[in-house]
């Protein structure tokens, strides 16, 4: 395979290769005579390098997620003035994106897929050793695995068993072939089966100690793959995995650590002075990678060239936090020009999101595996080991009556998800989630706008609807028969 030496595409990975090449060149193509061929497997580690696998740009990520998480409110004042895919997104409206647009979270997912294509069809055709060439192979098909982990939620209806060989789901792309320009879509069950395999395919090949830590690590592979089975209800395949991830990174130097919010708070503590645009940290740094199993990172539409767009934590979730919780350090009441928020409401200072797989994600999800199984002590033990890093320890014990009560400790391990990550992204996924999972029937998810004159307006997603989003219309003009969600 023939690429340019400034590692990029031509295109914008194809759902449909005639809507996206318009998009900048990217990395691997036909190229003139004398450009660098990819030939090793030094090469193909090159492709797997590229910063686009872990640096998203401003309209990619997890922006319209982020907007569409239920813990959400927002200000009219600046809202009412932004733009209209926000607007949509916010309100669950059906179509987001106007027509003649593709997707703008569309554009590196498949331009990163492209490449991870070309990587595990020809890595293991290039000179090198064996076991190099099945680290870099491994590499690419956790990464794809990641994308298409990214692409069903999206697109996907939220995973269930009995139903998911008939609902629709996403193209699997296995080729890295720029002429290809008709696709079908695959069912969700077949869609999870795929990133399954790539990774039970990849792990045994994938390294302890990743070197850099924007590579990809045993401990990336087990911790993603066990996040997939719970999101499927696999729950005791997904403990399997997370146990295994948290013993991989117990053996790295270097890996992934805690921030413990107690110190970094503390008299001379790293995440001092708290100045306008709040704590220093990972949510102000795009290159701190402390808390990252694998380290994905996008600027936060706070931080985007049109401005802050008026998002702000409802008042029932500023009301989940303790007020010893020091991630209350990390919000403000303040407007953005620096004006008290007139219902006390509190906005999130965050530039930079990380939506690969964090450390506190994986704390979380093998508490909700425990508390699944039954192992209401283990989670609480698991759930309590994460909080002590977040508050003081006398605070962090999980409540008495929720400890021994397996509907209240999922709830609580829920809330503690929204804690954790809100305005990032996270809450939609769970959303999804809860809609078909027995033990939180029956949720509504609402958001809201307040006017400068005190009114509210509300607004209710329509389920199971809206739990999906559409696939934007110019891919679905251009396959034939493809159908869209609803």
């Amino acid at each position: 395979m023939k690429m340019y030496n400034s590692i990029k595409l031509k295109a914008t990975y194809i759902l449909l290769l005639t809507l996206l090449i318009s998009c900048k060149k990217d990395f691997l193509e036909i190229v003139p005579k004398g450009n660098l061929i990819a030939a090793t497997a030094d090469d193909y580690q090159l492709l797997m390098n590229n910063n686009t696998f872990y640096s998203y740009g401003i309209q990619s990520g997890w922006h319209i997620p982020m907007l569409m998480g239920d813990e959400l409110a927002a200000e009219g004042v600046y809202f009412n003035s932004t733009q209209p895919i926000v607007k949509r997104a916010f309100k669950w409206e059906p179509v987001i994106f106007d027509p003649l647009v593709n997707g703008t979270e569309l554009r590196e997912f498949l331009s990163n897929l492209y490449t991870c294509n070309a990587v595990i069809n020809e890595v293991m055709s290039a000179e090198g050793s064996t076991a190099q060439k099945k680290s870099v192979l491994a590499q690419a098909l956790v990464t794809r695995a990641w994308i298409y982990f990214q692409l069903i939620n999206f697109y996907g209806k939220p995973y269930a068993a009995a139903t998911a060989a008939q609902d629709p789901g996403f193209p699997i792309i296995t080729k890295d072939d720029i002429n290809q320009n008709s696709f079908d879509r695959s069912n969700v069950q077949a869609v999870h089966d795929f990133i399954v395999n790539d990774l039970l395919t990849a792990i045994p090949d994938l390294p302890i100690q990743n070197g850099v830590r924007t590579r990809v690590s045993k401990a990336a592979g087990e911790g993603l793959l066990g996040k997939v089975y719970l999101f499927m209800g696999k729950n005791a395949e997904a403990l399997v995995q997370l146990n295994a991830a948290m013993g991989s990174i117990a053996l790295q130097t270097n890996g992934p650590r805690l921030y413990d919010y107690n110190l970094e708070f503390g008299p001379g503590g790293s995440f001092l002075p708290i100045g306008n645009a709040g704590p220093a940290g990972p949510l102000t740094n795009t290159n701190d990678y402390t808390e990252s199993v694998l380290f994905k990172t996008f600027p936060n539409f706070n931080s985007a060239s049109y401005g802050n767009i008026g998002m702000v934590i409802k008042p029932e979730i500023a009301a989940l936090f303790a007020p010893s919780d020091l991630r209350l350090k990390f919000y403000t009441n303040k407007n953005p020009n620096g004006s008290a928020n007139p219902g006390d409401r509190l906005r999130k200072y965050v530039r930079y999101s990380r939506f690969g797989l964090e450390l506190p994600d994986v704390y979380m999800l093998l508490a909700e595996c425990k508390a699944k199984l039954n192992d209401l002590p283990g989670a609480v033990t698991i759930l309590e080991t994460f909080r002590n890093h977040r508050m003081p320890v006398a605070d962090a014990r999980v409540p008495a009556p929720v400890s021994t009560n397996r509907s209240a400790l999922l709830r609580f391990i829920f809330d503690e998800r929204i804690r954790e990550y809100a305005e990032e992204g996270y809450r939609w996924f769970d959303m999804r989630r809860q809609s078909v999972d027995p033990d939180f029937s029956g949720q509504t998810f609402t958001h809201q706008v307040f006017a400068a004159n005190g009114t509210t307006e509300t607004f209710t997603l329509d389920q199971p609807n809206r739990l999906v989003m559409k696939i934007p219309q110019p891919i679905i003009d251009a396959n034939s028969g493809m159908a869209n969600n609803p």
